[in-house]
């Protein structure tokens, strides 16, 4: 059963597993900028929802659900140390070059932990976000 979006849609994830995260939103400082960061570096695309919002869709797919959004900040700040997001790849390389290509900031890493190997980067608003991959 999904839950509500900021839209006031319901979601419409089929995993069902409770307490398993939904939506993530990021503030960003230019929606434009954002949306040509994510869209280079990750593939991600895009749902508008108006001047201050877009819907992320992580999967090319055509109707697959939005795995979150990004919303303008009303002040125009975006300071650090919020909840953290850690995306998974395939080719840590591969994503660390797509990061920088795109204008990311990395800003640790990439590091290796029991299991795998991780970076930290800064999106052109600020947010720091992770990348990890498997060993």
């Amino acid at each position: 059963m999904g839950g509500p979006r900021h839209d006031g849609r319901m979601s419409t994830h089929a995993h069902g597993i409770h307490h398993s995260i939904d939506y993530v939103e990021l503030p960003v400082t230019d929606l434009a900028a954002a949306q040509a960061f994510y869209g280079a570096a990750f593939g991600w695309e895009f749902v508008p929802y108006g001047p201050g919002y877009s819907g992320i869709r992580t999967a090319a797919e055509s109707g697959a659900d939005e795995a979150g959004g990004l919303r303008l900040a009303e002040s125009g700040d975006v300071t650090r140390g919020g909840p953290f997001v850690l995306l998974f790849s395939e080719d840590l390389d591969a994503t660390l070059a797509a990061v920088r290509d795109a204008g990311g900031e990395v800003v640790e890493g990439p590091y290796e932990f029991p299991g795998g190997r991780r970076f930290h980067f800064l999106d052109p608003s600020g947010n720091e976000l992770g990348v990890w991959a498997t060993s």
